[in-house]
């Protein structure tokens, strides 16, 4: 098998990545490729003989790439002056589908300054009319190219953190592909994102299935009789994860029939992964308990949960014999892949390449529960290496973003980083959170911080009630949607913090609605349109900048400049409403686009500050022992 491993480059700060050959039987490694930037996508031909990738050209544009496995380098397939971001090997392996941007037309005279651009539904950094993304195809025998589909639709253009939203997938006679499309090219449209099919001979596109909401996660049977997709439960993309099976082609003559829920009876949020050769089941993925799950779902939408052990898989995919391929992680290891040659076989470890940890005491984990407004919530709660029972200490409270998420019982950085510094690190799942059922997850809509705040508030409780804490040093902290709920808490709850942590935080979820990549995000939880009746003070009511004058803590507060998710003119606004109301607060934002650094060396700086910022709060003080 292939896999993708990367490395960071510290010198010159930035992630390399190498393809890799694992023999399944001696678990062997041999790289294949390497040096090469912009790295993704590796694809096995159908007759196993070469691997297709996307890697950048000289001028740094990701092209399509084919390198034979009897020998020889690759050779370039694609030369466009637009990034590739998807491939997809014919049936046949004579001809790769690929798709990219339209290119710009050159522009001479007065026409080099006639660039006013229609908006739509971007976030304000856009500075330029987007492209559509449309699917081309490319012959391995002579490189001939051919534009498949064309106009204003698009496939889905997503920013990071958002991946796509389907993969290109042919179908098995080599005539037609499916895809996710789009009305128009704008981040924000994603929720148009529906299965369609082009005839690549004529470019005459269909819609495959006939339900409203959107599409994702597309996934083709073999035999090209079905297509498997996740769909949000009531429209919503707050509303949980479901997904749905239809029909690819209905018999002639007949409309296409709805499609139908994988596995009703599993009240998870799940994601589709990879069907079994023969069409039957469905590999479907999410978060359940305390750990990320696998599920196979039959044709009479019955699920089982694979046995995974302390395995929580991060990803995974069928194989052409029925085996599974998983990266997961442990509680005290990192990502390694896995093989399983059978669904209802025992995960066998393939690589040994995180060795960060070895030798490593690390902080154990437990599973935390409590009640909360009828509910039963639950999280994970760090121990320093080496905890004494009977000791208490202060404690840091590390909130996921999404809020469509969880933290789980397995391993995680930044909670052991900071747990080695000698605090408990506590990471509560808040209503939202999609580990613990659809009424859970729904009960955020609409109440977007009181809620979830009042959950998180009653987990400190069961620990104090523990006599785990040192209550005078308490620091809340998260990024994204736990930086939101940092900023929540300390504006409604201002007594008893120490310190508080807010990164990439939305403060005021009317500039997510009016400025952010992808309006929907403040729709799906706080309500419908702010400009429609009197719904801008539901936004207020829901926004932690109503609050800021209240926060009596010291805070830090961090942020790329060219966030398109959380634009930061609301960051700035909490940054001055503390200065105003002379609170201790720091702001530090790094010149990047993005929502999250994710280059080596400044996502390192991002910790360490996290870090520093909670010892100067926290520490000095020494343990105290229980009464």
């Amino acid at each position: 098998m292939a896999v993708l491993l990367s490395r960071a480059n510290l010198k010159d700060n930035r992630w390399e990545a190498e393809i890799d050959l694992i023999d399944v039987s001696s678990k062997a490694r041999r790289t294949l490729t390497q040096r090469r930037m912009g790295l993704s996508s590796p694809r096995w031909s159908p007759d196993g003989r070469a691997l297709a990738f996307i890697a950048n050209d000289p001028a740094g544009v990701a092209q399509v790439w084919v390198m034979p496995l009897d020998g020889g380098d690759a050779r370039m397939l694609t030369r466009g002056k637009t990034p590739v971001t998807q491939l997809s090997w014919r049936p046949d392996g004579f001809a790769i589908a690929y798709a990219a941007a339209d290119e710009v037309p050159d522009k001479t005279g007065d026409g080099r300054f006639e660039d006013a651009f229609e908006v739509g539904n971007h976030s304000f950094l856009q500075r330029a009319a987007t492209q559509p993304v449309h699917i081309w195809t490319v012959s391995l025998a002579d490189g001939v190219h051919q534009l498949v589909t064309k106009g204003p639709t698009s496939l889905p253009i997503a920013l990071p953190p958002t991946g796509p939203l389907a993969q290109l997938a042919w179908m098995p006679d080599g005539k037609s592909i499916l895809y996710a499309q789009v009305d128009r090219a704008a981040t924000g449209d994603s929720n148009t994102a529906r299965v369609t099919m082009v005839d690549v001979a004529s470019g005459k596109v269909r819609r495959v299935v006939p339900d409203d909401a959107r599409q994702a996660d597309l996934q083709l049977s073999p035999d090209g009789r079905k297509v498997a997709y996740s769909t949000p439960r009531t429209g919503l993309g707050s509303t949980q994860s479901r997904v749905k099976i239809g029909a690819v082609t209905p018999p002639d003559g007949q409309a296409a029939a709805g499609a139908a829920d994988a596995a009703p009876a599993l009240d998870r949020a799940v994601t589709p992964l990879g069907w079994t050769p023969d069409s039957v089941n469905l590999l479907l993925a999410g978060n359940d308990g305390n750990r990320a799950a696998l599920w196979l779902a039959n044709s009479d939408g019955r699920s089982t949960r694979l046995a995974l052990g302390n395995l929580s898989p991060v990803t995974a995919m069928v194989g052409r014999s029925g085996g599974i391929v998983l990266t997961a992680t442990t509680n005290d290891r990192p990502a390694e892949l896995y093989f399983m040659p059978k669904p209802n076989a025992a995960p066998v470890q393939l690589t040994d390449v995180q060795t960060v940890t070895n030798g490593m005491t690390l902080g154990r984990q437990e599973l935390i529960t409590w009640q909360s407004d009828g509910f039963t919530a639950n999280g994970i709660l760090t121990y320093p290496p080496g905890y004494v029972p009977g000791t208490k200490l202060p404690l840091v409270l590390y909130i996921h973003g999404g809020p469509t998420a969880a933290s789980l019982e397995t391993f995680s950085p930044v909670p052991q980083t900071l747990a080695s510094r000698g605090w408990l690190v506590f990471e509560p799942n808040y209503r939202g959170s999609n580990n613990l059922g659809q009424a859970f997850q729904e009960a955020i809509i609409g109440d977007s911080g009181a809620g979830p705040g009042r959950d998180v508030m009653a987990g400190i409780a069961a620990l104090k009630a523990r006599g785990l804490v040192d209550e005078r040093r308490i620091a809340v902290t998260g990024w994204s949607y736990g930086g939101y709920m940092t900023s929540w808490l300390i504006g409604n709850y201002p007594e008893g913090w120490a310190a508080a942590i807010a990164g990439a935080p939305v403060t005021d979820w009317l500039d997510t609605y009016a400025t952010g990549d992808n309006y929907l995000t403040a729709s799906n939880f706080v309500g419908p349109s702010p400009f429609v009746g009197d719904n801008l003070a539901r936004y207020a009511a829901q926004s932690p900048i109503s609050y800021a004058w209240r926060v009596k803590t010291p805070t830090l507060v961090l942020a790329n400049v060219g966030d398109w998710r959380v634009p930061i003119s609301q960051v700035y606004k909490f940054y001055r409403a503390l200065k105003d109301n002379d609170v201790p607060v720091s702001f530090f934002a790094w010149p990047i686009p993005g929502h999250n650094p994710t280059d080596p060396i400044r996502d390192r700086d991002r910790w360490r500050r996290w870090a520093a910022f909670l010892g100067q709060h926290l520490d000095g003080h020494g343990a105290t022992s229980a009464p």
